[in-house]
């Protein structure tokens, strides 16, 4: 008998069922998951297609803040041992490290459940004074993980002491008021936007 969890479900929440004939199709607008992946029914609604989507994030982010937080106390208490039971689960020994690493930096109390642990990774090199303020702007705002790391890298510009102003450019007006959209939807000053987005095609084109 093969054990399958409900993702989404007509009634108000997810549980868990058990099937004798996995080949038959799950019940309609139930996506269930199995070990190598997901079993849709004939037919799923837009709403519980999106569900699913956010319970997906949900277990993602849980999965890398326990094996985040395991890693540390394995390190901790079992110095010697340790990396054995690494070797013995199988996953990527440079990923683990990144969890490891964001776990230990932002420890459980300043962990906030509204945000992915790709928002905390964000804020991991900062002091935990610093860590507390970007999660709450990041929280309060509503904002992405993109949107946060434009901010941070907004304030981290604003800190330079050497600035070099940029050669003046002509550019047609149809094009600057569609930048203007575009970091007004970002939650950007304008700016900072451009900075921004310079930085990005400078990293993408150099590989740095």
């Amino acid at each position: 008998m093969r054990r399958q969890e409900v993702l989404t479900s007509p009634g108000p929440a997810p549980g868990m069922v058990r099937e004798n004939h996995p080949e038959v199709p799950p019940p309609r607008d139930q996506i269930l998951t199995t070990k190598v992946g997901l079993r849709f029914p004939a037919d799923v609604s837009f709403d519980s297609w999106q569900q699913a989507g956010r319970q997906i994030s949900h277990v993602v982010d849980s999965f890398a803040w326990c094996l985040g937080d395991w890693l540390v106390y394995g390190q901790r208490r079992y110095t010697n041992r340790y990396k054995q039971a690494i070797d013995a689960i199988g996953l990527d020994y440079q990923t683990l490290r990144n969890y490891a690493s964001v776990a230990r930096r932002v420890t459980l109390p300043r962990r906030r459940p509204s945000l992915s642990f790709q928002h905390h990774a964000e804020v991991a090199a900062l002091s935990e004074t610093e860590q507390d303020s970007w999660l709450h702007r990041a929280e309060q705002g509503g904002w992405s993980r993109n949107q946060l790391r434009q901010h941070l890298r907004g304030i981290r510009y604003g800190r330079s002491k050497e600035t070099t102003a940029l050669p003046k450019m002509v550019v047609q007006d149809e094009r600057i008021a569609r930048w203007r959209l575009a970091a007004t939807q970002s939650n950007s000053q304008f700016e900072q936007w451009v900075i921004t987005a310079l930085d990005q095609a400078a990293t993408s084109e150099l590989g740095t």
